[in-house]
């Protein structure tokens, strides 16, 4: 039978971790959601998806352009031999033609216009939605290097207090010498450990403020990092990849359409004076023109839009499967890493520290060794950092999913063309 213990320093110093995560910060710590409302206003893309909608707009306008008219000035008969060897026998004719399209031609073009800009319009979306996914990575990565800090100096502390006990066996002639020393390595190293933990955090902190621009100086709250929750549900997909998807299959079926008005020949007329030099008459010309075997001619670019179509309807379908297929594949995912993490905390964890302190008991009484002492300080060590990397993989993947089931879209402020 286990008898009390009576010095469970090591049980309380291997807890310091979590007694630092509820000590009150003197900074507010921000949020993983103002975070991401910060990154939002700072997306380095705006600009380039302003640039790109206003050049869409403009082709929408071009496309619904007239076909230009043209005037024509001719002149026959200026110079040549025998009696057509002086401008006294010119003509010259001023006219002014113009093509009439038909079959819609004006309409089809607009309409593929405006197709290829809600493609524009959803890509730049997307795109925001790309870099607050990102953003969200780098905040969790910052979480997690903070969170790993915590773990190195829970470190540090055990194994100071391991020296401590060792300094005093080897002071008391319990120990030889060379314990203490190996004492004084391990809590050396401990100190690297830590100090390069610390370097990582900030790193990462820099890291992840650059998606808003601002100093990588600011508290995370860390709470939010150790307590997750699975998701309950499978959610949707995001409004707008499937919006962006449908409006790629849109552009190819406005270009079928486009293709199939082009086989329609467009008659062309012109009406003007001519003038005559011999006499000084004046005659009113008329013309007109139509081009042959246009529809022939244009079948192949049908044909070829008509398969351009069919295959864009094909890659909607498989793409829509594939991210289904992967918002299961994460949810699944999430949900595991989340009671992972809960198994680790309330069954690993707990046992560990019980072990240190038994150990720790032991020890000092000398039924141990120091090789006991450091085997369960770092047992508990090893927990304590499996359950930080099992949390960071989970709010990584929390931003895959966030991606793709459009959660952060509100944060984005669409212009009020792009509500139109």
């Amino acid at each position: 039978m286990l008898m009390p213990l009576r010095r469970p320093r090591l049980a309380l110093l291997a807890a310091a971790a979590a007694v630092a995560l509820a000590a009150p910060s003197a900074a507010e710590p921000l949020r993983l959601a103002e975070a991401l409302r910060r990154a939002a206003a700072a997306d380095p893309s705006t600009a380039a998806a302003t640039a790109r909608r206003e050049a869409a707009q403009a082709a929408i306008r071009q496309a619904g352009l007239k076909p230009t008219p043209s005037l024509n000035l001719e002149a026959e008969n200026v110079a040549g031999s025998g009696g057509y060897s002086v401008l006294d026998r010119s003509e010259t004719t001023l006219s002014y033609a113009w093509t009439l399209e038909r079959s819609g031609k004006r309409e089809a073009r607009v309409g593929r216009a405006r197709a290829e800009a809600e493609v524009v319009r959803l890509r730049a979306e997307a795109r925001a939605l790309d870099h607050l996914r990102d953003a969200q990575k780098a905040y969790a990565d910052a979480w997690a290097a903070e969170a790993e800090l915590l773990v190195a100096e829970a470190r540090l502390v055990a194994a100071q207090q391991s020296q401590a006990d060792v300094v005093r066996r080897v002071t008391s002639a319990r120990d030889p010498l060379f314990a203490g020393s190996r004492a004084e390595a391990l809590t050396a190293q401990a100190e690297i450990a830590r100090d390069r933990a610390r370097e990582a955090a900030r790193t990462a902190r820099a890291l992840a403020a650059s998606y808003w621009g601002g100093p990588g100086d600011f508290e995370l709250g860390l709470d939010d990092f150790f307590n997750v929750a699975p998701p309950a549900d499978l959610p949707e997909l995001s409004p707008t990849d499937m919006a962006l998807a449908e409006a790629e299959r849109d552009v190819a079926a406005a270009v079928v359409r486009v293709e199939q008005v082009r086989g329609v020949a467009d008659p062309a007329l012109s009406g003007g004076l001519r003038y005559f030099a011999d006499g000084s008459d004046v005659a009113l010309v008329v013309g007109a023109s139509i081009p042959l075997g246009a529809a022939k001619a244009n079948q192949a670019n049908v044909e070829r839009a008509r398969a351009e179509r069919s295959a864009a309807e094909a890659d909607l379908l498989a793409w829509k499967v594939a991210r289904d297929r992967e918002i299961v594949r994460l949810v699944a995912r999430q949900r595991a890493l989340a009671v992972e993490s809960e198994r680790i905390r309330a069954e690993l964890i707990p046992h560990a520290i019980r072990a240190v302190e038994q150990v720790t008991a032991g020890f000092n009484r000398g039924g141990f060794s120091f090789s006991d002492v450091t085997e369960a300080q770092r047992a508990l060590a090893d927990a304590r950092a499996r359950r930080v990397e099992v949390l960071r993989d989970f709010h990584v993947g929390g931003a895959e999913l966030d991606r793709l089931t459009g959660k952060h879209r509100s944060l984005l402020t669409p212009s009020s063309e792009e509500r139109r």
